[in-house]
């Protein structure tokens, strides 16, 4: 009772009012540390701001896949013709005039070779549906004789009309005739796009230079100028290998075709040699069609002799010519020529392979002007040979075979152990041996 006592004359001296302070609310400490914090909702702002900042750069770049690849392509392109118009710009001519210039050549030559393949096309297209029933009829002669059937192109003929998967055929090509349609005019404004690209980029090459060189220190400005200048020369020399790669593939085919007797030989030697050599990858089997085409016209026996000689010289181009040209042209080692054309493919199909070799050529030489290279050691092993009159297998050989013949354990018989020899081993010499 004392203690309550005490207790309540303490409550009363603490409030003179007579009335009783508030109770601070039960947990009230565990409640104020469970309070949000002022940064968090302005932390969940922005990172749903950044969020939906990545999801919608992410949404524009796959929208803009198209656009970016026709404009690197336009930039290498740009880069192929720099040289020339710098020549012609070197007379007095505008920039403008000088890529009008080169454009206009490179479109009058497409044109020219276009047309000319065009009518050779359509001539022997006429005359091998005109010749088909001939065909037709040495064909099923010679099974008939070899396999000793009874065939007949009436036959098969009626059976061919009256087949489902020829209806299906039929009806499928009708469909799709609108899908071909919009695909050639796609492709159409795709090169009308990358035309006009390069354009600018070569007409106003300077002022993009100073363009680029305005936002960027001195210091980096030569650089920045130096890699353009390898840019150049590098692009330059990728289409000067794969020039000179087409005359060598149309020199060999014009010299088959001429040999087999097969009309527009020059105009096929020039269809083999660029086409295969400009599309990557199926531009050797693409362009190897045509020629078979049209030497089945002349003789069935001849496509087979042009596919045997393709295959061959394309055997021939890739593990001889093409590493040795793009080597010394680009001025890299061949399986990184072939790595990179196997990555531009991986990345950006037929594109990227086109463009692979001079950009990683590009990249090679502007890193290779800023590793610090050291003189290397005069040693053997640099030059892959091991160094001679060590002897050291051979001495160890011997140790063995001598060790063996006297009965001692390897490492013996080319000396005495340590202790032994001239004195006798501790513990020796004053008094007699123990007996045993």
């Amino acid at each position: 009772m004392a203690s309550t006592d005490e207790t309540a004359q303490v409550g009363q001296h603490a409030s003179p009012l007579g009335t009783t302070p508030p109770r601070p609310p039960a947990g009230g400490a565990a409640e104020g540390g469970t309070r949000m914090p002022r940064w968090l909702p302005r932390a969940m702002v922005l990172a749903l701001a950044l969020i939906a900042c990545f999801q919608l750069g992410s949404w524009a770049f796959h929208q803009l896949t198209g656009l970016l690849i026709n404009i690197l392509i336009a930039f290498f392109l740009a880069l192929a013709i720099e040289p020339a118009v710098s020549w012609m710009s070197s007379f007095g001519m505008r920039r403008g005039l000088a890529t009008g210039l080169v454009f206009l050549i490179t479109m009058i030559v497409s044109a020219g070779f276009v047309t000319l393949l065009g009518s050779m096309l359509a001539g022997q297209i006429i005359d091998i549906v005109e010749d088909f029933p001939k065909y037709v009829e040495s064909v099923i002669s010679w099974i008939n004789t070899t396999f000793h059937t009874e065939l007949s192109r009436v036959d098969i003929q009626d059976s061919l009309l009256r087949s489902d998967w020829l209806r299906k055929y039929v009806q499928n090509s009708a469909t799709g005739v609108l899908d071909v349609s919009a695909q050639v005019l796609g492709g159409l404004f795709q090169l009308l796009t990358i035309t006009l690209f390069a354009f600018y980029f070569a007409a106003d090459g300077p002022r993009l230079r100073r363009a680029l060189c305005s936002v960027l220190p001195p210091s980096r400005q030569a650089e920045v100028l130096r890699a353009w200048e390898i840019a150049v020369n590098k692009t330059g020399g990728y289409l000067y290998s794969r020039g000179l790669m087409a005359l060598v593939s149309g020199l060999a085919h014009y010299v088959l075709l001429e040999f087999l007797g097969v009309d527009y030989a020059p105009v096929l030697a020039v269809w083999v040699g660029l086409v295969s050599q400009f599309i990557p990858t199926i531009g050797t089997y693409l362009a190897g069609a045509l020629p078979m085409l049209i030497a089945f016209t002349v003789n069935p026996w001849y496509a087979l002799w042009v596919l045997v000689f393709v295959v061959v010289y394309q055997q021939f181009e890739n593990y001889v010519l093409q590493p040795k040209l793009t080597a010394r042209t680009v001025d890299i080692h061949p399986a990184v020529a072939f790595g990179s054309v196997i990555a531009g493919t991986a990345l950006l199909g037929a594109v990227g392979a086109l463009i692979a070799i001079p950009a990683v050529a590009t990249l090679q030489a502007f890193l290779g002007a800023y590793v610090k290279r050291y003189a290397v050691t005069d040693d053997p092993r640099v030059h892959g040979r091991r160094e001679r009159g060590s002897g050291t297998l051979l001495k160890r050989v011997r140790q063995l075979v001598r060790g063996g013949s006297q009965g001692a354990p390897p490492g013996e018989g080319d000396g005495p152990l340590p202790g032994e020899g001239d004195g006798p081993l501790p513990g020796e010499g004053d008094g007699p041996r123990a007996s045993s």
